[in-house]
């Protein structure tokens, strides 16, 4: 895989140090422009005008085990609500000129779209999410999908979820990637109680038994552990990284299948950028693995793709402070 272009990074880094601002002044900003600049190979980078958001959404075997404080019926209505453009992501996304894309992967329901692998993934404490075929054409879809998208002019891309209980399979591949028990990686998701809390510690550690061995190849780990949309999210994340497009990451299903993709093909996180940390204790561990810093801490928890949305804007903020800045050597004297 391509990294991104480490002469542009170089010469990001010295005009950032060369601005009418004090040194470190512009903080982590100035590491994101940085970064900008070197997946796109230029420098100054241009600030993104082509943002989309891809949400894949599916259900989860998992759901009917305790593991959500809310119902799998949620997850149909929820895509029709992003259809509409009615939901939280769509609002943000509105606010900072975003498009925003729906993909039905898994969802269990009658009307199914046209990508969609299979009807809900299955409950990973006792069975495997998806067969390896449909671990393959979920891979598939996401990789479509990001070629799309790109076609399409993006110079950024988003990922989101939706999915009643996908916070279990995201957690069990953080666990698998980072060789972790359950109970460091499971978090309240929607906001379960204690109970739910510890149910869904022992449906990870459950599965983490049940797969063993194979948690050590990821094409396995999604197989056992993940689901038809986290697979068909990983395949986006792969491509955006293969394609050279930079990638700004969500909360814990982003950052798992950020994780997975980085097994499975070692470079895609150079290319992306955490827009945000979640309330969920694997994403953090995921982003220490990454060596990503959220670029806010809002107490988010409402997937979607909504925290990398609401980052948006800082990218673009990165990219003008780098271009339209003046330079000290043109502010001083030839003599000084």
């Amino acid at each position: 895989m391509r990294a991104p272009d480490a002469q542009a990074a170089r010469e990001a880094a010295a005009r950032l140090a060369g601005l009418a601002v004090p040194a470190g002044a512009l903080g982590r900003l100035g590491d994101l422009g940085t970064w900008l600049a070197a997946c796109q190979g230029g420098v100054p980078p241009e600030p993104p005008g082509n943002v989309r958001l891809a949400i894949f959404a599916g259900d989860h075997g998992v759901a009917a085990y305790g593991v959500s404080a809310y119902p799998p019926a949620i997850t149909q209505a929820m895509v029709g609500t992003f259809l509409a453009g009615r939901a939280g992501v769509n609002a943000l996304a509105r606010a900072h000129d975003v498009s925003v894309r729906v993909v039905d992967v898994g969802v269990d329901s009658d009307d199914a779209g046209p990508l969609r692998v299979r009807r809900g993934s299955g409950a990973i404490h006792l069975e495997d999410a998806l067969s390896r075929d449909e671990t393959a054409r979920a891979l598939d879809v996401g990789r479509l999908v990001a070629e799309e998208e790109v076609a399409a002019g993006a110079d950024l891309l988003l990922s989101g979820d939706m999915g009643i209980g996908n916070t279990t399979p995201a957690a069990a591949l953080v666990a698998a990637g980072l060789g972790l028990p359950a109970a460091e990686v499971v978090g309240r998701g929607t906001g379960v109680d204690d109970a739910g809390l510890a149910r869904k510690a022992e449906v990870v550690d459950a599965a983490l038994r049940r797969a063993g061995e194979r948690v050590t190849d990821p094409l396995e780990t999604l197989t056992a552990l993940g689901s038809a949309d986290l697979a068909a999210a990983t395949g986006y994340l792969l491509t955006a990284a293969r394609l050279g497009v930079p990638v700004l990451l969500d909360g814990l299903m982003a950052v798992a299948c950020a994780l997975t993709a980085d097994r499975i093909e070692p470079g895609v996180a150079a290319w992306c950028a955490a827009g945000h940390r979640s309330t969920e204790p694997a994403q953090s561990l995921a982003l220490d693995k990454l060596g990503l810093a959220p670029l806010l801490d809002l107490d988010l928890r409402l997937g979607e793709g909504s925290g990398a949305v609401a980052a948006v804007p800082l990218v673009r903020a990165a990219a003008a402070l780098l271009s339209e800045v003046a330079l000290l050597a043109d502010l001083l004297p030839p003599d000084a």
